[in-house]
């Protein structure tokens, strides 16, 4: 795991020790990507400038030091990631005489070779794995940009007057002093909608994330060089739709084992200590399962909890732990211990980010990091294999009231969030939570004013992943710029409703929450995260399945389940979703009361000019008051001015 950093000029030229001394100082702002090793490799004739901050995971020797050279001297690679299949990519070289001699051990050296044998195309073809990287062609002066097929590594570009730039981070963009840092108003009205920037677009004007599964080529005098896809999940997820998987349920559960086992068995390839993010779910259960399935000893697991009865699940992870026969390590931390970090949280955020459970998270990365350099998780079980909630429910919703007239339906959702949530929980609260269904009330105010904006069950779903309903009207001089969620021409061809859920979780919520939270977290205290479930073999498995192993008995993920029975006893996995979370309502309605109020200040917000002031402290107001519960809304607005107040 790394960080890269550079920059070409298009026009014109610097002294070269001023822009070594410049793109040195782009990867020092993300040298907690890779505190390892530092290297720089420059073409001053052309311009082109590159530095690489490592993390030494695979050889941790010399050998592996970047920016590197392929052994013709074409090609120059300064990488992010992990390419969890190179050793059969080497033997591939090596049968076909295509090998050069290896100076080590490597995943860059075998990709520098694969692409010296057999062009970029089709060595990302071939290439399983997490990355992002720059690779620049000596012969062509040209420069390639790509992303892996999920996006769980990120990589940064654009154009600032002459120069193009790209990195891991925007810190490391804010490091050129050709960088313009202005705010793109229509990327912060995205923010308010999803809780995270999506690509392609990042919160700065003028500069863009690479979108999981494309390829950038960069040649001089281009004025916007554009991705095209190698790799496409909605293509996978039509094609599986299409011809799905017709095996027996035995059949089917074979597959996936042996997709799983292979997948985490590639993704345990390290020299340097690993284990697993054990929440006592159904997903990091059973890579947990896999994993100590494969090893000769007992796979060190790690659990945080914070102490709020209806959050914490570090019970239950403990239970797994045992039953595996793990070495388990558990920290249980006070509201106070979660607390203390958020302050801090804005300067942890490369860019905006809004989901309150990156605050555990954070925790989790920093405790695990003290034990351990790699860590597998489950992130990706929920999107590809039926997880969430929305998935049953909106159906369902949508079949029972979707017949009513437009007028009946939104006043419906008027009246379910005119109820406080606290006379909700008081009148079925309780037998709803003898049912399995927590924070009760929060789910009928959340359905409520999404009704209020739903014709369609593809306009439930858009409102569904949506925050604020009309953040346009929030943000000054802000709009909803085009974007996959609204452009239904970009939406997957899948017939079915819950299908299609998935396919869009997977293209945007995934890439741009989950697997942002996972890089972020991580990559800030240099811990690297791997996670099976989104290989890209599971990937393609998962969307061969038909539906119905995957939704059956109102239950979500239900073959993964099916297989973690063969290795932990069901009573100790099957319980209501909780989710990684914290009691934001709670929390903003007290210990957080005066730092929010500081952020989201009348006089400050009217001086700053990014929101409507007089709609943010209605909010707040309503919010305080205890009739509403609007602590998600009001997340992402103070993310992003404690964001701003870290330098952003």
């Amino acid at each position: 795991m790394c960080g890269i950093a550079g920059f070409w000029m298009q026009t014109g030229s610097r002294a070269p020790t001023e822009a070594t001394a410049i793109v040195h100082a782009m990867a020092d702002r993300i040298r907690h990507r890779g505190p390892d090793d530092h290297g720089q490799w420059s073409d001053a004739n052309t311009g082109y400038f590159v530095a690489h901050r490592r993390l030494s995971i695979l050889d941790t020797s010399a050998a592996g030091h970047q920016p590197m050279v392929s052994a013709s001297g074409r090609w120059v690679l300064a990488y992010n990631g992990e390419i969890y299949n190179h050793l059969d990519l080497r033997q591939r070289l090596e049968r076909s005489a295509a090998a050069p001699a290896w100076r080590g051990h490597s995943d860059t050296e075998t990709l520098l070779a694969a692409v010296e044998a057999w062009g970029i195309e089709k060595t990302l073809e071939h290439s399983a794995g997490m990355f992002a990287f720059a690779l620049w062609d000596r012969a062509e002066s040209t420069l390639w940009l790509a992303r892996d097929r999920i996006g769980e590594k990120p990589l940064y570009y654009g154009r600032q007057g002459d120069v193009f730039l790209f990195a891991s981070e925007l810190k490391a963009l804010r490091a050129h002093p050709r960088f313009h840092a202005e705010i793109d108003r229509e990327a912060l009205t995205l923010l308010l909608r999803h809780n995270y920037v999506p690509d392609p677009y990042s919160i700065y004007q003028g500069i863009r994330k690479l979108p999981p599964g494309t390829l950038l080529r960069a040649t001089r005098g281009q004025r916007d060089p554009q991705p095209t896809v190698y790799w496409s999940l909605a293509e996978v997820a039509e094609r599986g739709m299409a011809r799905p998987f017709e095996g027996s349920t035995v059949d089917a559960l074979a597959g996936l084992e042996r997709c799983l086992g292979a997948a985490v068995r590639r993704q345990m390839l390290s020299d340097v200590p690993l284990g697993s993010l054990l929440s006592g779910g159904v997903d990091s259960s059973l890579v947990t399962a896999l994993m100590q399935a494969n090893a000769d000893r007992p796979v060190r697991t790690f659990t945080v909890g914070i102490a709020d009865g209806d959050f914490d699940e570090s019970d239950h992870a403990r239970a797994v732990a045992t039953h595996l026969g793990t070495d388990h390590t558990e920290w249980r931390l006070t509201g106070a211990d979660a607390l203390e970090i958020v302050p801090k949280i804005g300067s942890l955020n490369d860019e905006p980010f809004a989901d309150p459970s990156q605050i555990p998270t954070q925790l989790l990365m920093t405790l695990v990091r003290s034990r351990v350099t790699v860590a597998l998780s489950g992130d990706g079980g929920d999107e590809l294999f039926g997880g969430y909630n929305r998935y049953r429910m909106a159906p369902k919703v949508w079949a029972r009231i979707g017949w009513l007239p437009a007028p009946l339906r939104h006043a419906l959702g008027d009246v379910m969030t005119a109820i406080p949530v606290e006379s909700i929980n008081r009148l079925i609260g309780r037998r709803a939570r003898r049912a399995g269904i927590l924070f009760f009330g929060e789910k009928v105010h959340k359905l409520g004013w999404r009704l209020r904006y739903a014709n369609s069950i593809d306009d439930l779903y858009a409102a569904l992943v949506s925050e604020w309903p009309a953040p346009q009207n929030v943000v000054l001089g802000g709009r909803i710029p085009g974007n996959r969620l609204d452009d239904r021409t970009q939406w997957p061809r899948l017939p079915d409703p819950a299908a299609r859920m998935m396919a869009l979780d997977c293209l945007t919520y995934l890439p741009g929450n989950i697997l942002t939270k996972a890089d972020r977290a991580s990559m800030a205290v240099s811990l690297e995260t791997r996670a099976p479930l989104v290989d890209r073999d599971a990937i393609e498995f998962a969307w061969s399945l038909p539906l119905s192993m995957k939704l059956r008995a109102d239950r979500g993920k239900w073959l993964l389940r099916e297989l973690l029975y063969r290795f932990v006893p069901r009573e100790l996995v099957d319980r209501p979703k909780v989710g990684f979370g914290i009691p934001l309502d709670a929390w903003l309605r007290g210990p957080l009361r005066e730092w929010a109020d500081a952020l989201i200040a009348q006089d400050r917000l009217d001086r700053e000019g990014f929101f409507d002031s007089k709609v943010i402290r209605r909010i707040w107001q309503a919010h305080l008051s205890g009739r509403r519960s609007f602590g998600n809304r009001l997340w992402s607005v103070l993310m992003f001015q404690a964001w701003r107040d870290s330098g952003g």
